[in-house]
């Protein structure tokens, strides 16, 4: 009789030193590799197959050091409160809570920019991010638009979503690209490169050099919009948790 392997993916153990382990199985992968995601503040194992989980877990062990430093220097939550400070496209706003239940808005003022809304507690983070999506809806819509019709391309349907450490996603089949709402935190020439990366999957699905010439015919050299991200990706995924 076959046993079953002894650990599954999606499966969480705890680590040496604090945190967790979460398992992952990606076909893809060419070999055993550790990831940190600063979004559920774990470390991530990927094999390629779940008979090679325990090798990823037995690698993982032996890296629980080097796993403990980088958890611990992971940016701290930021909470969508009133007094917190936030980017909103690469400038500091301040948030401010007004009084009542009126809904969150975009202000200029002496001091720079606010957001100030109504509502108290989970109320008014609610709706500083209500805000914020739709604030990134109408920027990443106007940047695709604008990138689909350099390209000659068709219409393509948009969505906002906060999924994990994907800024975006688009699937050329159904013309449908996915958003990271937190986009809308970084410098505008960031959200523009997001745009045009998703875009020039209509062209090349895949991330072949014909993929990145087209990202470059859009945007010019992407390189240093991608080490922006990596940079500074972990902080901005922090906002709002």
């Amino acid at each position: 009789m076959k046993s079953s392997p002894p650990y599954r993916t999606g499966q969480r153990l705890p680590l040496e030193g604090g945190g967790h382990l979460r398992l992952s199985v990606n076909p893809r992968a060419r070999r055993i590799s550790i990831r940190i995601d600063g979004r559920r503040g774990e470390a991530v194992a990927v094999a390629p197959s779940e008979r090679r989980l325990a090798d990823a877990v037995a690698f993982a062990r032996s890296k629980s050091d080097w796993i403990a430093e980088r958890l611990s220097a992971r940016p701290a939550g930021a909470a969508l409160e009133p007094g917190a400070v936030i980017p909103v496209e690469g400038r500091p706003v301040r948030l401010e809570a007004t009084g009542g239940a009126g809904a969150a808005r975009l202000v200029d003022g002496p001091e720079g920019p606010r957001i100030v809304s109504g509502g108290e507690g989970e109320a008014f983070s609610r709706r500083v991010l209500n805000l914020l999506k739709r604030l990134a809806h109408e920027r990443l819509a106007e940047r695709t638009e604008v990138h689909r019709k350099t390209l000659g391309q068709g219409p393509v349907s948009i969505a906002i979503n906060d999924a994990g450490t994907r800024w975006g996603s688009c699937t050329p089949k159904t013309r449908a690209i996915r958003y990271s709402w937190r986009v809308i935190l970084a410098p505008p020439v960031i959200l523009d490169y997001l745009a045009a990366h998703e875009v020039a999957h209509l062209v090349h699905a895949d991330h072949s050099p014909a993929y990145w010439s087209v990202v470059r015919g859009l945007i010019g050299d992407h390189r240093p919009h991608r080490a922006w991200l990596r940079a500074n990706g972990a902080a901005l995924h922090a906002i709002g948790r």
